[in-house]
């Protein structure tokens, strides 16, 4: 289960995805989350779903390897898609027991289904085709204009970035000393509810001494480096747009007046 988490994960492969900036890959990516809460149809969801798949191609990401993360969110989709279907007032299909599905709850459950997993997709397309040394570039960059608020746009850019960096690297420490505790005879899967919060003790003391370790000597490194801030910091590689970025800003347009579109006239 631990290992399914793609979120944070970078995919080494030279594809188009790839070669995109990252800024014009945090736009494509807000923009795909914002026409997905835009739209309420099955025209929608059918357009969405097929810019979600040829990104995915032109990623060169396999798609199991994408969907591996949709384990981790199994328990939030069930307990929501749950909650639509049997709570939601309309006009009844069956019932089972005291609970009663709904027509309007179906197709809201289907709906909000959808919308988690691609949510899940398309923010994990992202990461993994941009280093997190990109990200935090592409950031800055695009939210440089809040530094005239005073808002240190670089430390929190910097502070995302090592947060993202640090999942896999927390996710396999935590396997490790899983697996370390378990050959010390500790049993993680029996007993009730209370039982098991007791066994986690053993893995998350440890985890969190590997983890304030890690801070401490990454805090060393970059003090030891001279590390103070956005403020005169020049790139090894300065972002710039490409032939590229420009058509996909311009496919990005025209996807969302699309979605606008179906949404206006009721598709």
């Amino acid at each position: 289960m631990l290992r399914d988490i793609t979120i944070g994960q970078f995919y080494p492969v030279d594809s188009a995805i790839h070669r995109l900036d990252p800024r014009t890959k945090l736009a494509g990516t807000f923009v795909f989350l914002v026409s997905l809460f835009m739209t309420k149809s099955v025209i929608g969801y059918l357009l969405a779903t097929t810019a979600l798949v040829c990104c995915i191609r032109l990623s060169r990401v396999p798609f199991k390897f994408i969907t591996k993360g949709l384990k981790a969110i199994l328990v939030v989709l069930l307990i929501s898609v749950s909650f639509n279907l049997f709570l939601t007032q309309g006009k009844i299909i069956f019932r089972i027991g005291f609970l009663k599905v709904t027509k309007e709850g179906l197709k809201i459950a289907g709906f909000m289904a959808i919308r988690l997993i691609y949510l899940v997709i398309g923010s994990s397309v992202m990461t993994l085709t941009t280093t997190p040394t990109q990200l935090t570039d592409g950031l800055e960059k695009s939210l440089g204009f809040l530094n005239k608020l005073n808002i240190p746009v670089h430390e929190i850019a910097m502070m995302m970035a090592i947060a993202l960096r640090f999942i896999p690297i927390l996710i396999e420490e935590t396997d490790k000393i899983m697996k370390a505790q378990q050959a010390r005879g500790a049993d993680f899967e029996s007993g009730n509810i209370i039982r098991r919060a007791k066994a986690l003790v053993p893995i998350l003391v440890p985890l969190f001494v590997s983890a304030f370790r890690r801070a401490a000597d990454l805090a060393n490194a970059m003090e030891a480096r001279c590390y103070h801030g956005g403020a005169g910091r020049t790139k090894m590689r300065p972002l710039e747009y490409s032939a590229a970025d420009k058509k996909a800003y311009i496919i990005m347009l025209v996807y969302i007046l699309i979605i606008a579109a179906a949404n206006f006239i009721g598709f």
